[in-house]
């Protein structure tokens, strides 16, 4: 059992079960926690927009199977085909963020 009796921020809680930025470890909890983010804000804006998974894809070019992987976090996406998603099927804006 791990001890968090000297953990005081979120930042320290996540080096404590993931390691360090930049080991294999974190850099494996932060693409999942990425992917986990994609696929709310997917789901949010498509029932915001009203359509299903299937109008969706209809409208993207893609499969309905390929919508409900990303939804659910399951799959990798390329980023042309996420902006497509976003900005063809239900038409929002996509930015991006270096850090």
């Amino acid at each position: 059992m791990k001890d968090y009796k000297n953990i005081k921020t979120f930042d320290q809680l996540i080096e404590a079960e993931h390691g360090k930025i930049g080991t294999e470890s974190r850099n494996g909890y932060e693409e999942k926690s990425q992917m986990f983010i994609i696929s709310e804000m997917l789901k949010e804006a498509r029932k915001e927009a009203k359509i299903t998974q299937e109008q969706l894809a209809e409208k993207t070019g893609t499969k309905k199977s390929y919508i409900s992987r990303i939804e659910n976090g399951k799959g990798n996406i390329q980023l042309s085909t996420l902006i497509r998603i976003f900005e063809i099927g239900l038409n929002k804006r996509i930015g991006l963020t270096f850090l």
